[in-house]
């Protein structure tokens, strides 16, 4: 098969593109702000782990024992719950200050719980355990 001199200009002019890819910058300053770089985007102290889950939405879905599954955003930075049940019917609820814990509350609706395990109560329903799930 004969190559078209199109083909073969559009060949070199792709591979001279660019510095090649093994070609990096190695004097001290490069070299250390890369090391930097690496650590920085890999560790995390406990104290910025921490911070970042206080200050975003985590969501955690609950199979309770009445057959009920449940899918509970933790706004921690606004101290709120919003709970959403299976029918997608949906109850905003605020932190209440426990030693140990979880307690969100509010209009006759309550989750309390630690670890896995809470335990949900919903204003006309029978109240039930929940297990965490996801």
């Amino acid at each position: 098969m004969r190559l078209m001199p199109f083909a073969v200009a559009a060949a070199l002019v792709v591979t001279a593109c660019g510095p090649h890819p093994t070609e990096v910058s190695s004097d001290g300053e490069a070299v250390r702000k890369r090391a930097e770089d690496a650590q920085t985007a890999r560790r995390r102290t406990g104290a910025e782990i921490q911070q970042r889950t206080l200050n975003r939405v985590v969501r955690t879905v609950y199979l309770c024992n009445n057959g009920e599954r449940l899918s509970v955003d933790f706004d921690n930075a606004r101290e709120m719950a919003t709970v959403r049940n299976s029918s997608g019917e949906a109850v905003d609820l605020f932190q209440e200050r426990t030693p140990t814990g979880l307690w969100y509350r509010a209009s006759g609706h309550e989750l309390r719980g630690e670890g896995v395990m809470a335990h949900w109560s919903a204003d006309g329903r029978e109240p039930t355990d929940c297990r965490a799930i996801d």
